[in-house]
């Protein structure tokens, strides 16, 4: 889809639309599973491994969930209709192993929707884990720290992430509601919300394929058949300047990204998770930012932070312009959209079968 390029001028209204400070007290957002539930789950990762099918070519039909199904359909409504996130609150990862954890997590996202890569060698299911290098290396990406992540979206439609095993202290997750940030830009200064459909560049980190541009060109924002969609990493527009044909930003763009952090960041708007081992959450990037503190280990390695990730286009994504997504997007071949685009050769992830 192309054409002009609408921009939303007025304040938004409906479910989207939330303050963290209201979700504290009505914790709709978070959902228990039944115990058939639990034991649907257990019958489908038990299948799946006795087959021995690779954890890559598992379908929703390889996992059958007979009634948990019609409640992920629900929350899948609520990801891309509703506020834009749901709390699937322990889940029994304590008797799981971390590879029969991965099939759990693979196996509700394929109810959900289609994986796409998540980086340039292919891995569909991430880790999220301190790696020791830092953040400030050009090849690293955040989430492979221990470093606070300020608010910021994924490269995908929606992000689920399973945690296996919290730090010792720190790591904690918040939400923000793009929406309410937007109408607080609209209020508190409505031209710097203008510059969000400009385009922008964001550091592809040293993912690109030979060739191809170090950088997306991409817009931060569009308002598209009745939805607003969000993406925004500072931290990655900032760190696409060092590229010398990326423009400069000006002093109104780092005004724009100061008022979005301070926005998300704010005790009203911002939601804060303990995330808890079985804490499966579930998000839409282009309605909800997210956020993590940063955090300590264990020296331990089997008690350190460990945070199983997958990027998701849902059964049924939103329409979105062709542009949005920028170059190389385009021409993906195959299901899915967004992600990264990986290199001629798919590796498994860290842990995991072909």
């Amino acid at each position: 889809m192309t054409g002009v390029r609408s921009v939303l001028t007025r304040p938004l209204a409906g479910p989207a639309v939330w303050r963290g400070a209201d979700l504290v007290a009505n914790r709709a957002w978070a959902l228990r599973l039944e115990p058939s539930h639990l034991q649907e789950l257990d019958a489908a990762v038990r299948a799946v491994r006795a087959r021995g099918t690779p954890l890559l070519k598992v379908t929703a039909d390889d996992f059958p969930l007979p009634t948990l199904a019609g409640e992920l359909r629900r929350i899948a409504d609520v990801l891309e209709n509703g506020r834009g996130f749901a709390l699937v609150e322990q889940l029994p990862v304590e008797r799981y192993g971390a590879a029969a954890a991965a099939t759990l997590l693979w196996g509700i996202g394929r109810h959900l929707g289609v994986p796409v890569s998540q980086n340039a060698t292919g891995h569909m299911l991430g880790h999220v884990r301190d790696t020791g290098h830092p953040k400030t290396d050009p090849g690293v990406r955040g989430y492979q720290t221990r470093a606070a992540l300020p608010f910021h979206t994924d490269e995908s439609d929606v992000l689920a992430l399973l945690c296996l095993r919290p730090a010792r202290s720190g790591g904690r997750v918040s939400l923000a509601s793009s929406a309410a940030v937007y109408n607080g830009l609209l209020a508190q200064r409505p031209r710097l919300a203008a510059r969000l459909y400009r385009t922008h560049c964001l550091d592809r980190r040293e993912e690109q394929a030979p060739g191809e541009s170090p950088y997306l060109r991409v817009p931060l924002a569009t308002w598209c058949r009745g939805k607003l969609s969000i993406r925004y990493n500072r931290h990655y527009l900032e760190s696409a300047q060092r590229f010398p044909d990326v423009p400069r930003l000006e002093p109104a763009d780092a005004e724009l990204f100061d008022l979005i952090d301070a926005l998300a960041a704010s005790p009203g708007l911002r939601l804060g998770l303990d995330f808890a081992p079985g804490d499966l959450l579930l998000l839409n990037n282009h309605a909800v930012l997210h956020s993590r503190t940063q955090y300590e280990d264990s020296p331990e390695p089997e008690r350190q932070r460990h945070v199983l990730r997958i990027w998701l286009t849902p059964n049924q994504p939103r329409m979105l312009p062709s542009y949005f997504w920028g170059e190389p997007h385009g021409a993906r071949c195959g299901p899915g959209r967004g992600g990264i685009l990986p290199r001629d050769v798919i590796t498994p992830p860290e842990g995991q079968p072909a």
